[in-house]
């Protein structure tokens, strides 16, 4: 039976989309939020937030810097040795340093790290603090049951063990496996044309007298 950890706490801190018109976007993200019951806060200085979402206009401040890709992701670390930990990881299997690891101005406790994966995405590890919005690491076991086998029918190689017998038909006109000293699950021969025969027996079939 295998076990699967899917994943620790939130995991996913925030996601930045950045939009060419703010004002139309917010308009299509007040409504569909709505209907997910997630509230929308205003916008701030050319962004605005629906929970972990930050939606920026393209020239906003916290859109400004060097072009990335079409995501910006930040995981949430357990600790700010974390953050560094992450930060070397990714510089060393082909990340591109986009901010080192350090306290930023968003509040006190943001440590953060950036990165631009192979593809050109910003990559973050952050670590917000002792505060209720980081989560303790939760463990979400799945276990994956293996299918039954079918039984064989012939023993293993070794194990000492017999084939079991399996019943067959009795013979037409004859007497049950067995009933002649035969082994039980096996069928006497049936006489036929081209075989001897006990005197007195006479064969019918096609072609024959």
């Amino acid at each position: 039976m295998e076990q699967t950890r899917l994943h620790r706490g939130r995991l996913i801190d925030h996601i930045q989309l950045v939009v060419r018109d703010l004002a139309a976007s917010e308009g299509f993200y007040r409504a569909v939020m709505a209907v997910l019951e997630i509230p929308v806060m205003g916008t701030d200085q050319g962004n605005f937030l629906a929970d972990e979402r930050v939606v920026s206009a393209a020239d906003s401040p916290t859109a400004a810097g060097a072009l990335t890709g079409r995501h910006h992701l930040a995981f949430q670390a357990k600790d700010r040795a974390a953050v560094d930990a992450f930060f070397g990881a990714a510089l060393a299997h082909g990340g591109r340093d986009n901010g080192a690891p350090g306290l930023r101005a968003y509040h006190p406790e943001h440590y953060a790290a950036f990165v631009l994966a192979p593809d050109g995405n910003n990559i973050e590890a952050v670590y917000q603090g002792e505060a209720k919005r980081s989560a303790r690491s939760v463990t979400i076991e799945v276990q994956a049951r293996r299918p039954r086998r079918a039984p064989s029918l012939m023993p293993a190689p070794g194990s000492g063990r017999t084939a079991p017998v399996l019943p067959m038909a009795r013979p037409f006109g004859g007497p049950a496996p067995g009933a002649r000293g035969d082994p039980v699950g096996w069928r006497a021969a049936t006489p036929s044309p081209t075989r001897p025969r006990p005197a007195g027996h006479r064969f019918r079939g096609r072609g024959c007298s």
